[in-house]
């Protein structure tokens, strides 16, 4: 079914009672050529682009729960390419161009709005390490404009300027930045992928992996076995446990990253905001509410819950940022399990076992990424290379020496 404006109206005056379900709920064959554990964004778009690019068919998807209940519905909508190395910034790059024709390709209203997003620094060394990322991204095709304080001022008024520990001294912005309705990603890769005939497997949980002989045959499941010619893992912050299966030990941990929603407002801020002296970021949503975030919690877990004391880190860095922030109330929290590399970027790479492929370690940038990571991995999975954008992304990158270190912190998987 192609959605149009006529298609609506038409479905309006007739009592809604032509639209059908956006996708399949089939059976599990014997056998796939390619099963994709995870059906989240990253799973979805794989799937997807390897049938709809690269041609191919018998094609799963399985999904432990329910599409769209995973990270790729708990998180805080931001999409942009403003990274620095060059492992990533071509990369997230190619992302943003992607999600700019999403609605197109996959006709369907993922709510692509690009609002843009703003970077503060506060002090003068922050201001040339804003410079020499913003040279990065023009050099590598992206947009970037250095912000004097007027010019933000003019934006956002109600910013604390003056703040005593930390002024406002200017901000590095990328205009094609944004929002993206996250639940709309998940919805609309399913239903392009149902269309192109893969099969996306609802309440499907990988218990085991059926290994013989150095190559991969197929999974073990909550709803039986499984055949695979090819198996590839992109299950987020389960990373680590998906690939025990297989007697792999990743460099990764799992942590959890709240999010919060206050109630609605009107409109107050007319694009993505972060805070320089301390890890917040911040977007209205449509429905007006100031959607935010900020550090993870700081200690491994598996659980979609976080702890109070973030929430008070989190909250502190937006008021000290937004004084008035502390008059609205917070509507909603939640919380994602982010799969944290030893450098912050991720991992799209083939495995020793033949036939086993895993895409993970995204940290604070999965989302973002949805459209390349799904187009880089179906690339890798349909041809046995590396897509132009991601052969940085090695698994033994670290053995080698060859950390794509964003950040500079180190093999600390907390800081990134």
């Amino acid at each position: 079914m192609k959605y149009s404006g006529l298609r609506v109206i038409k479905e309006a005056l007739t009592g809604h009672r032509g639209w059908g379900p956006a996708w399949r709920d089939p059976e599990p064959q014997k056998s796939y050529d390619y099963v994709i554990i995870g059906g989240g964004g990253h799973g979805l778009a794989t799937a997807y682009y390897l049938a709809k690019h690269f041609g191919k068919k018998r094609i799963a998807v399985l999904e432990k729960g329910w599409i769209g209940g995973g990270n790729v519905g708990r998180n805080t909508t931001i999409i942009r390419s403003n990274y620095l190395l060059d492992g990533n910034e071509p990369f997230y790059e190619y992302s943003l161009k992607l999600w700019e024709g999403l609605e197109q390709e996959l006709n369907y209203n993922a709510m692509v709005s690009q609002r843009g997003i703003l970077n503060l620094y506060h002090s003068d060394g922050q201001r040339d390490a804003f410079v020499r990322r913003g040279n990065a991204m023009i050099l590598n095709g992206a947009d970037a404009e250095l912000l004097d304080v007027d010019q933000i001022r003019a934006r956002y008024p109600f910013l604390d300027f003056e703040n005593a520990r930390f002024p406002i001294k200017g901000g590095l912005a990328q205009h094609r930045g944004g929002t993206v309705r996250h639940d709309a990603v998940a919805w609309g890769y399913a239903r392009g992928a149902d269309s192109h005939g893969v099969d996306i497997l609802q309440n499907c949980e990988v218990t085991g992996l059926r290994i013989e002989a150095g190559a991969i045959r197929g999974v073990e499941t909550s709803r039986g076995y499984i055949g695979a010619g090819k198996v590839a893992s992109c299950v987020a912050g389960s990373s680590s446990r998906v690939m025990a299966l297989a007697d792999i030990r990743l460099p990764i941990e799992s942590h959890v990253l709240q999010a919060f929603v206050s109630e609605g407002l009107k409109p107050v801020l007319p694009g993505v905001i972060t805070f320089g002296a301390g890890h917040f970021y911040c977007s209205q949503s449509d429905k007006g509410g100031l959607v935010f975030g900020g550090d993870i919690d700081g200690y491994n877990s598996y659980a979609q819950r976080g702890n109070l004391p973030t929430v008070e880190d989190v909250c502190e860095s937006g008021m000290a940022l937004i004084p008035a922030l502390g008059r609205a109330r917070l509507l909603r929290m939640w919380g994602g399990v982010m799969d944290m590399s030893m450098d912050g970027s991720p991992i799209i790479d083939r495995t020793h076992i033949d036939g086993l492929y895993f895409n993970g370690g995204w940290c604070y940038g999965g989302f973002k990424a949805t459209p390349a990571s799904g187009m880089c991995y179906a690339h890798l999975l349909a041809t046995d290379t590396p897509h132009e954008t991601a052969t940085a992304y090695r698994l033994d990158r670290f053995r080698r020496g060859r950390m794509i270190d964003e950040k500079g912190v180190g093999a600390q998987p907390n800081l990134h």
